[in-house]
């Protein structure tokens, strides 16, 4: 072979590994893509899960991060639009709410809660839950 054909094969070679490396690692990030995003997805609040209240439609999920409190209402069978809620309140202030028709979820709704108890209450549809005082 002459020099101008082997210096073409090498470029072939270079292309076609090129090629192979894009398309493995589109793949992988095909697969871990979505569960990535799911995770994100599920909870929106920063923190560590210190709670989960279950009702008969979905449940509320609660997170503490360094003297906040972040709540989100998740539905059982996520998909068409119905009214959902979530509301949040450290004792003796306001309650903080999301309210409205949503597919997926309610919130999430942080307040500072510093060494306060909270109120938590969620609703999806006609099923609801609330807490009571907790996390003191």
């Amino acid at each position: 072979m002459d020099s101008g054909a082997l210096r073409a094969l090498r470029a072939l070679r270079r292309r076609l590994a090129l090629g192979l490396a894009l398309l493995t690692a589109s793949g992988l990030l095909a697969f871990v893509a979505p569960g990535a995003a799911q995770a994100a997805d599920a909870s929106s609040c920063a923190g560590r899960k210190v709670r989960t209240l279950s009702f008969t439609t979905g449940s509320v999920q609660i997170y503490k991060r360094s003297g906040y409190v972040c709540a989100v209402t998740l539905p059982k069978n996520p998909g068409p639009k119905r009214y959902m809620m979530i509301s949040v309140q450290a004792r003796g202030l306001r309650p903080v709410v999301d309210d409205g028709r949503y597919t997926r979820r309610a919130g999430p709704v942080t307040v500072h809660a510093g060494h306060r108890c909270v109120r938590v209450k969620g609703t999806v549809g006609q099923g609801s839950v609330a807490s009571g005082w907790i996390l003191c």
